[in-house]
């Protein structure tokens, strides 16, 4: 991709302005004479998709947000990383239906078996159905739970993934109110 390190300057201006710059502060920004390269760079970067124009003015779509996806690299034995560079939105990765998702910070330790730790943040789809298997967002006799779905012989139930913890039957009611589509975790803050 043409202009990298000049989208970069303006992904850090967004950032600390949240706002795109106007086209005479892209000339000081990117250093400049002429608004005709400006113009330019633009018009390549709305063919690209980093921006669409509306009512003459700049508007950044998901791709302007996106990450590189440089490539593929073992976690087993060190190999030779080879970049194949492609561009990513986080949000279209983790989040397929954004209409009826939401997130939630997990609380607790029921699921760490499965990789879900206190402080992690869960992407939900919102649902009323799900498989056994799908880790749910739940209300089991009126109160609220993060657990794994389960039938077993005609009972559905919820089960955890700490042994500390038993199976959870509801008394009375048991609903699906959205199923866990991704998992969010800062290694360091």
């Amino acid at each position: 991709m043409k202009y990298e390190k000049l989208l970069n300057t303006l992904k850090r201006f967004f950032k600390k302005h949240r706002r795109l710059p106007s086209y005479s502060e892209m000339l000081s920004l990117f250093g400049f004479a002429s608004k005709n390269a400006i113009y330019k760079i633009v018009r390549q970067w709305i063919t690209e998709g980093f921006f669409i124009k509306e009512e003459d003015k700049l508007v950044p779509t998901s791709k302007f947000f996106s990450l590189p996806l440089l490539g593929l690299v073992k976690a087993g034995f060190p190999i030779l990383a080879e970049e194949d560079k492609k561009y990513l939105t986080l949000d279209d990765y983790l989040i397929e239906d954004p209409i009826s998702s939401f997130l939630l910070t997990v609380s607790g330790d029921s699921l760490v078996e499965i990789g879900i730790f206190d402080g992690d943040i869960v992407v939900i789809e919102k649902r009323k159905e799900a498989l056994p298997g799908d880790v749910v967002l739940a209300e089991i006799d009126r109160e609220w739970t993060l657990k794994i779905l389960r039938r077993d012989q005609n009972k559905t139930y919820l089960a955890s993934a700490n042994i500390n913890y038993p199976p959870f039957f509801p008394q009375n009611e048991l609903k699906i109110h959205g199923v866990v589509k991704a998992v969010i975790r800062k290694l360091r803050n």
